[in-house]
């Protein structure tokens, strides 16, 4: 059996930050400083069970570390992470979906946020099913409960994904005799590997950029009347202050783009190499040495 790498849900508390710091005089880096008049000490939220959300806080890390800034990388769900955000306990996330899935989070914290665009414009929400599955369509998934198990498994139950699936997905196509079952992303992710092992019909609540798509045989099924929407970005949301803070740190992340291959390039590394979370830093200082000119843009051009 292929080597998979599932990773457990992390969960740290969230406590205060003292940000303070100094910088190179020319707006540079020297070991006191970080880049461009930054304050040096930063905290990273990062949602648990979201591969490419805390694949590019790792990669992040990385390149900040070099450039003079302490950064602590801070796991939780994604509501504690907004809220996290919005009470300035953590100064960053860069995996806020928008503007569907984290349309709630948004409207009761976004006054408190600064949004820095989005890095990535692919992003979308599925239904997955394993590629042998006798349907195509979420319009013929009513009709073929029973193939299931009666169930769709499904990841934490606070997640956007989960919402979609409760509130649009399974009214609209008359799934409430259906089970969703919600737990986390690595319980779902290691049913779905079982399943594919054994050769079962399994139907997961699952998102694209994702490296899953890499590694199972999955398709997702259609889904004709737009209940889980159209494709959407994934934003970096920092905290009130951040600009004022970090100017370069927030130009930079103003221009930070990454298309989908490039970030499931990284996802595969990290992820699906069995490896532990310990080996995340070596495993990301790898990958930029593989993808240097291009890490290196993402620090110039964009001066404060």
């Amino acid at each position: 059996m292929t080597k998979r790498f599932i990773r457990g849900a992390a969960i740290a508390a969230v406590g205060a930050l003292a940000l303070a710091g100094c910088s190179a005089a020319d707006g540079g880096t020297d070991a006191e400083g970080a880049a461009g008049g930054d304050q040096t000490d930063l905290t990273i939220g990062v949602f648990n069970g979201w591969p490419e959300g805390e694949a590019v806080s790792y990669l992040w890390q990385a390149i900040l570390e070099e450039e003079g800034y302490d950064v602590s990388l801070e796991y939780a769900d994604a509501g504690p992470v907004f809220a996290g955000v919005a009470a300035g306990d953590f100064d960053v996330h860069l995996d806020g979906w928008l503007p569907l899935t984290h349309a709630d989070y948004m409207d009761e914290f976004g006054a408190e946020l600064i949004d820095l665009g989005s890095w990535n414009d692919d992003a979308v929400l599925t239904i997955a099913v394993n590629e042998d599955a006798p349907i195509t369509s979420l319009e013929e998934l009513a009709d073929n409960a029973d193939t299931f198990g009666n169930r769709i498994v499904g990841i934490e139950p606070g997640a956007g994904l989960t919402a979609a699936t409760q509130n649009e997905v399974m009214p609209t196509y008359g799934l409430e005799g259906m089970e969703l079952s919600t737990s986390s992303t690595p319980a779902m992710l290691a049913e779905l590997s079982a399943a594919i092992d054994s050769g079962e019909n399994i139907a997961v609540t699952l998102w694209r950029p994702h490296w899953a798509y890499d590694e199972f045989a999955i398709r997702d099924l259609e889904d004709p009347e737009g209940t889980l929407g159209g494709a959407e970005g994934i934003h970096s949301l920092a905290r009130a202050g951040f600009d004022e803070d970090f100017p370069q740190l927030t130009a930079w992340l103003q221009a930070f783009e990454m298309d989908s291959e490039l970030l499931f390039s990284l996802e595969n590394a990290m992820f699906n190499s069995g490896a532990s979370q310990g080996d995340y830093p070596e495993i990301v200082a790898d990958w930029i040495a593989e993808n240097q000119e291009w890490v290196d843009g993402l620090t110039a051009g964009a001066d404060a």
